[in-house]
This record gives C-alpha cells, structure tokens and sequence, in this order.
C-alpha cells in the first residue's frame, strides 16, 4: 500500500486576529458599533443560516430586522425567476437579475421613512443588508463556499435568495442556485468588498469564527503571491471506488468515493490558518478581487472573473462504470443556457486496474438513427443498452490521456483513477445511459437523450479517436534529466496540457495564464521561486495547486523522499 501524505487541509498561514464563539463575536461588534455610533448590517451569502445569526445577535441587541422581510413576497419572486428557472429539472438560463429586484420598493420606503435605527443596538440581517442600511454602518459579511452550500441542499436545510425552497429536490435548488442566486450574489458581493469591516465563517454550525477586513486581505494576497492549493472535498457516487479512500487517507468506513473536487475554485474553500484556527472563505473571492494577478490579463479578457480551468477526480477502482455521456457544444450552450463556453475536458490516468477501459467516441460505421432508439428504449426499460456495440471501448492503463471535446460520446470504465482535466462549466453533462442503476437518493438519474442527440459528434468515429484523441503525445523539449511533452487537449479546446517528467530541476513559464498542476508521479516535490518572490511550496503526490499567471516563473525539484528519483506534473493553462 502506497504511504499517503496528501494533504486534505491545505492553509495560508495569515498574521492577525481571530474571533470565536458568538458570545466574543457580539461582544467585539457591540463594542465597534458604539464607538462608530453606527447599527450593524450583517450581509450574506445564501446558504449561511440566518436564522442562526439572528438568534445569537438578539441576545445582545435590542433591534433585530431581517431583509427577507422587506423583499418581494414569495409569489413574485417566483414569477420574476421563472424565466431563468425554466420547467427543466436540471437546466434553467443564466439570470438577467440584480439583487436590488428582489426588494419591495414599498417596503423598502416605509422602512427608511418609519423605522428609527438606533446606533449600537440594531442589527441588519440578510442578503443585502449592506445595500439598504445606513452608509455609516458597520458591515459584516457571513461568506460560504458553494461545497457547504451544496451539502445543506442535500439536508434541506438552507434557504434561497428571497425564496424558502429548502424542501425542493436538491438538484432544482442547485439550479436556482447556479443560474440565479450565485450570479447575483456574487455580483453584489463585489460591489461592497470596500464596505465590509469583518467577515464570519459559520459553515460549521454553532462554531462561528470573525477576522477583520484586514486579515481578511492579508490572506487573500499572501495566496495570490505564490503557488496555493484550494481546499479539496471528497462525495460518494453511484460508480465510486477505494482508491481515494488509501491516497488521499479518506473515512474507509465510507463505501466508496467517486468524486474529489482538487481544483473549482467556484465550489472550493481556502483556508486562512490564523493562530492555528483554520478561517474557511470561498475560494471565489479570490477571483473575484484578484483576477488580473491569477489569470492573467489576457485570460481575464476573455473570461472575466470566471476561472476557466477545472482539475477533478473521478475514482472507479473497485467501481463501476460512470454513465454513458455527452457535453455540448459551445454553440447549443450558449443559446439554450446562456453559457459561453461549455465543458471540454480530458481524462489522465492517474492510476488504473487490470482490464481498466474508458468508453470514447463511435464505432466506425455505426447507425446514429438506431442508437438513438436503442437508447430511448433502454430508458424505458425495454432493452440493455449494448455500450460496446456503439461505443469504442479503449485499454487504459498509468499516464494515458484521453481527449474529449464537446461532443464527443464518454464516460471512464471501471477499475480507473481519472484525473479530469476540462473547462469549468461543470453542471452541462448529458447522460445517455446509466447502467440500468439507481443514485445514491434510490431514484433514477436523470437522462437526457433528446439534448445528446441535438450535439454529439458522429464523425468521432473509431479512427478519429485513434488519430485525435487518445495519447496524441508530442516531444516540446527535453534535457538532462527532463522531458516536457504536449499531451493535449484537442484542438477544438483552449485548454494546453504539459506533462513534465524530471528528475532534476525543472524552470517552468506561466505562458500568459494561470497554471494548475498535479503531481502525478513522485512522492513530493518542491515549488520555488527563481527570484525569492514566494516561499518554497511543497506538493504532495496526486495533489493538485495553482501557480497565479503574475508569478511569471517557477521552477519544480524533486524533494524529500522523491529527491533524485523520477517525478512528473502534467500542467494546463489557456492557450493564449
């Protein structure tokens, strides 16, 4: 068995001061609020239990309002985000909305003309509460990243903009979530990062922790200085397998482990390490206030404060297959869901078992008109879908890549550790077929072959794959002790793969983007600067971290246990 040292709770160590425990967090803001004379506007972010705020501020302050009381009512907002909310189970359309159309005017007005705010003993709590309080006041802002968001859909217990719809199927409150709430907020979160004072973390549960503004932009760029990891989260699924449970030293009480997000920064957390309390902010913020230093100014051109690159693991060793699936095209993204680039991606084999496969693109020869119907009649239970009767099933062993633009038919077999290497629209999967199982809910999965058929690429044929897709390795340079090759991607995406293999030193460029790496082989390494511009970085095997495109250079050496033996990264960035 392979000795783990990956590390689950990667942090920034950050100098300043930490609050914990509600009692101390009131104590501190009643204080701060009575020497500025100000009320307090606790702001935040759907998902963050404001009930749970409100509570623990009542017991110092006298004046509680909340801002869902001075929203539109529930009926309205419904009506209002239905366009974008769309009668799709799993899909709706990017939001044309701002947090400022989800208050009642009315309401509003009546509440600046009639309420008498009292400095040091009112508190506003909400979404917005930034936005409709006094500009003397002290704001705080309660942050949450996206993977805890998502865990308390699933235990029905966090509330949408405006709306309460904790008992909707998780996947419509991930919707609303991803094609409405988030844009919003995140929008009306950059407005008012000047504004905020303090910051809470209370993604756990009665264990609130506060920093101020300052320790808060502290963290923020001493991360974006140098190479960082996001913290990574780790789900169950339906095909999910055991080698995460061993690599990454996950609970082997758990049945399996299917998916690990290394590297969303929309869906990951940072940790600020502060006195040795871990404070959790999403990832995102990052993006959002330093997005010319990480992506760069040409990818941010074209981006803006999206981060285009994902890293995921998808675990089926002892598993099963993943299901049947299609991405689609930038052009059918784009007019059906007002995305404006979709989900190209690739698969590195970072590890596999004995008769390990991926499923990629068409058998040669194939009737597209009768696969369809075969698949819309497995749907309904008629036939087994015959996979390998229309699909090539491909060997897959250590280090080969797989290459899948849009388009393309997939899925990884059993008995792989994926490595995904794909752009982040990570909601636009169109399953085709799924094995005849259930998901972990005990319910179908939902398939979407009307949608497949309206993109995938039927020329992807059998010798297409062959020539394009699998392995299209290309030597770039190689030295003493080092070779760095082009493993991809394909060249209808604007992702570039590098893999390095090296057992010396080896001086990297960013290229004009960001970088993400992982480690792929090797125990560990170390990430150092040419110049002493950031501290040395150590990276852990199948551990997976971002060099921001303003480190420019940076140079990677086997260490510790891997120092003089043979390691490899395999690197994306955006073709610039």
């Amino acid at each position: 068995m392979r000795f783990s040292n990956y590390d689950k709770f990667p942090s920034t160590k950050v100098c300043g001061e930490i609050t914990e425990g509600w009692d101390d967090i009131t104590d501190k803001l009643s204080k701060s609020s009575k020497d500025r004379n100000a009320i307090i506007a606790v702001d935040l972010y759907p998902g963050a239990d404001e009930f749970e705020i409100a509570e623990a501020f009542s017991k110092r302050f006298s004046d509680i309002i909340m801002t869902r009381d001075l929203m539109k009512d529930e009926k309205k907002i419904r009506e209002m985000t239905e366009p974008f909310m769309t009668d799709d189970v799993l899909f709706g359309h990017v939001t044309a909305l701002g947090l400022e159309d989800y208050f009642d005017d009315d309401k509003i007005g009546r509440f600046r003309s009639t309420y008498d705010m009292k400095p040091g003993q009112t508190v506003v709590i909400g979404t917005g509460a930034a936005m409709i309080s006094p500009a003397r006041a002290l704001v705080i802002y309660a942050d949450m990243a996206r993977r805890e968001i998502q865990l308390r859909f699933r235990r029905h217990m966090a509330k949408a903009l405006g709306i309460d719809n904790s008992s909707e199927p998780v996947s419509v409150q991930y919707k609303r979530g991803y094609f409405n709430d988030w844009r919003i907020c995140d929008d009306y979160k950059s407005s008012i990062f000047s504004e905020i004072s303090y910051w809470l973390d209370t993604n756990v549960s009665g264990k609130p922790k506060m920093i101020d503004s300052v320790t808060f932009m502290s963290g923020i760029e001493k991360t974006v200085k140098g190479p960082f990891r996001v913290v990574p989260f780790f789900d169950p699924a339906p095909w999910g397998g055991q080698w995460m449970k061993e690599i990454c030293d996950l609970d082997r009480q758990e049945e399996n482990f299917g998916w690990c997000f290394d590297c969303v920064p929309e869906e990951n957390s940072l940790y600020f390490n502060i006195r040795e309390v871990n404070f959790e902010v999403p990832a995102m913020d990052l993006v959002l206030l330093k997005s010319k230093e990480l992506l760069g100014e040409a990818v941010e051109a074209r981006f803006g404060k999206d981060f285009p690159i994902r890293f995921d693991f998808l675990d089926t060793m002892g598993g099963g297959n993943l299901s049947l699936q299609v991405h689609p095209t930038t052009q059918f993204i784009n007019r059906k869901f007002g995305i404006h680039y979709t989900q190209d991606e690739s698969y590195y084999i970072l590890d596999a078992g004995n008769g390990a496969s991926v499923f990629l693109g068409l058998k040669s020869g194939i009737n597209p008109r009768e696969m369809i119907d075969n698949l819309k009649q497995a749907q309904h239970g008629v036939v087994c879908f015959d996979t390998e009767k229309y699909v090539n099933r491909l060997p897959a062993v250590k280090h080969d890549h797989f290459l899948i633009p849009a388009g393309t038919v997939h899925c990884s077999g059993a008995g792989t550790m994926v490595l995904e290497i794909s752009a982040t629209p990570n909601l636009f999967t169109f399953k085709l077929w799924d094995w005849q199982r259930l998901g972990l809910d005990g319910k179908p999965r939902p398939i979407n072959i009307e949608r497949g058929e309206s993109v995938i690429a039927w020329e992807r044929n059998t010798e297409y794959v062959g020539k394009y897709l699998h392995n299209s390795v290309c030597l770039i340079a190689e030295g003493n002790g080092w070779r760095e090759e082009r493993t991809g991607l394909h060249r209808n995406e604007f992702i570039e793969t590098r893999r390095h293999w090296f057992s010396v030193p080896v001086r990297h460029s960013t290229c004009g983007s960001v970088n993400v790496l992982n480690l792929v082989e090797g125990e560990e390494v170390a990430v150092s600067s040419p110049d002493d511009t950031f501290d040395t970085f150590i990276v852990h095997y199948a551990e997976t971290f971002i060099i921001p495109e303003h480190i420019k250079e940076y140079i990677i050496t086997p260490y510790g246990q891997s120092s003089g033996k043979l390691c490899a990264t395999v690197k994306a960035f955006v073709r610039c």
